[in-house]
């Protein structure tokens, strides 16, 4: 499964030229500002090299860009659209994970904002849930001004150890509705099709086992998950 539309931002990000004009400062790993031209479209992408990825204790060294790029792959699969348009190619750096830049809504308090009863808060817990998201702080929540709410920061998902560490618990305990399940069902099948091909590439097997086990225990248990009593439930820095 991969980027296979040929919207002119699709495009664009396939085979425009990437030029890098800055750096997120406060970001743990690489993450640079950058232009994305091709033919007559310019637009901001974030790019992520894997050569500026620093090593961690409990990831695989190397693997963050394919995990944003995994994440990406169940956000379009199960058309929750969290994760901006995601691809990895070469860049100025080296291969990496090239994103949309997304520019939020400067008038939301994102300090009461990420609490709130929203659908689209809900539908990022349950991706959360899914991907075992270890890193969702409320700066990695993107409401725009049209009123979408998109997701960034997914290097640190599909561990095969439950990590789910997020700043969006409101939902815990809360009963899956028919379309949740639906689309958890729908997201089992079709991992015997071309995404569970492209899965089994960018992450382990161990991890993979572990990602349609956690979604045979969401299906089962048809209920949001709570905190575990094993593992911090909120990252940190929350923001």
């Amino acid at each position: 499964m991969v980027i296979d539309d040929n919207s002119p931002i699709s495009l664009a990000l396939r085979e425009g030229e990437l030029t890098v004009t800055g750096r997120l400062v406060d970001a743990s790993n690489a993450t640079l500002y950058g232009l994305m031209q091709h033919k007559e479209l310019e637009f901001a992408v974030i790019y992520k090299p894997v050569a500026g990825e620093r090593p961690l204790w409990d990831f695989p060294d190397g693997t963050l860009a394919d995990r944003e790029y995994a994440a990406y792959l169940i956000s379009e699969s199960t058309q929750l659209n969290i994760v901006p348009r995601t691809l990895l190619r070469d860049g100025p750096f080296g291969i990496g994970m090239v994103q949309e830049w997304i520019d939020i809504d400067e008038s939301v308090d994102l300090g009461s904002f990420f609490s709130r009863d929203l659908p689209g808060l809900r539908k990022m817990a349950l991706f959360d849930a899914i991907t075992n998201n270890t890193d969702r702080k409320i700066g990695h929540i993107l409401p725009t001004r049209d009123g979408e709410i998109y997701g960034c920061d997914h290097g640190v998902t599909f561990h095969e150890e439950d990590k789910l560490r997020t700043v969006i618990w409101q939902f815990s305990g809360l009963e899956f509705d028919e379309k949740e399940l639906t689309l958890l069902h729908g997201l089992q099948a079709s991992f015997n099709d071309n995404l569970g091909l492209e899965l089994r590439k960018l992450i382990s097997g161990s991890e993979f086992a572990a990602l349609t086990h956690r979604i045979d225990k969401l299906i089962t248990t048809q209920v949001f998950p709570s905190p575990s009593p094993d593992w911090p439930a909120i990252p940190w820095p929350a923001f």
